[in-house]
């Protein structure tokens, strides 16, 4: 059994350097942050580090790493993201670092746990379901290519350009009545983004922003209304208001919260989709 200390014991430049190492060979490419860039991405993933837990090799350094965060609306915790420097491999950290974590969790009285994990990495599917875990929802991803042609802002009456506050006010009130909201699409991590737009209409809301290509970014999209068809009216308007532009949305997203209102305003699913998991607790 590896040593297992908390996470917020070891310093930030020591868990940058094995997160590093761990996702250099990633199955969506390798994910490398800058140091500077650290802090930022452990807050944005609302990552609770004296909840989490790193493994330590023979001489004391980060081996493994289980980074937590909280969701007390669902009484789950979420496994945010783990991962094992390439030379630990194969040393039974990872199943370690899960048992402790379910023992935790189960002794904090909380109800289940959720990760998500891609479907294209069966290694990591197979080890999630052998501790409990189980497939709840596909989060597909989507891509849009530049329309072309002139913009077209959107009537007035076609949608509400809202505010930061009555964004996230409406993304609490989603969780409240959906509460299989992934955290991803969720209030707490989009407001630890910066420069974002949100668009209502009806049953649903689209918040975009500038993409690192260029392009746009859809960092939530949910439609409580089992058709979508307000969330197809957003996506439309958005590809027009902005026809220049590639518009694109990580695999965050169930079907049934928007997925098939893209499909049906012209966007495609991305190759790599994730597997939301989840793990009920006694």
């Amino acid at each position: 059994m590896p040593d297992l200390i908390a996470a917020d014991a070891v310093a930030s430049d020591a868990l940058h350097a094995a997160f590093t190492a761990a996702f250099a060979d990633y199955v969506a490419g390798p994910f490398r942050l800058d140091p500077t860039q650290w802090p930022g991405f452990i807050a944005r993933q609302c990552v609770n580090l004296a909840l989490s837990r790193v493994a330590l090799d023979d001489q004391g350094a980060p081996a493994a790493f289980a980074f937590v965060a909280e969701r007390p609306a669902q009484q789950r915790w979420r496994l945010a993201t783990m991962g094992a420097v390439p030379a630990a491999r194969g040393r039974g950290d990872a199943a370690a670092l899960l048992q402790d974590l379910i023992a935790r969790a189960t002794e904090a009285q909380q109800h289940g746990l959720e990760l998500e994990v891609f479907a294209q990495n069966p290694r990591a599917v197979k080890l999630y379901e052998r501790h409990g875990f189980v497939a709840v929802a596909a989060l597909q991803g989507h891509e849009a290519a530049a329309l072309g042609g002139a913009a077209t802002a959107p009537p007035a009456d076609v949608l509400s350009a809202v505010s930061r506050a009555e964004a996230l006010a409406w993304l609490e009130r989603a969780e409240a009545a959906q509460p299989e909201l992934p955290l991803q699409l969720a209030a707490p991590v989009v407001a630890r983004a910066d420069g974002w737009t949100a668009w209502q209409r009806g049953s649903a809301q689209l918040i975009f922003g500038d993409a690192a290509d260029g392009g746009l970014v859809i960092r939530s999209l949910v439609d409580l209304d089992a058709t979508q068809r307000d969330a197809q009216v957003l996506a439309a308007a958005l590809r027009q208001a902005h026809p220049e532009r590639r518009v694109t949305l990580p695999p965050l997203l169930p079907d049934r919260l928007g997925g098939e209102a893209l499909q049906r305003a012209g966007f495609t699913r991305q190759p790599l989709h994730q597997w939301w998991m989840h793990r009920a607790l006694p």
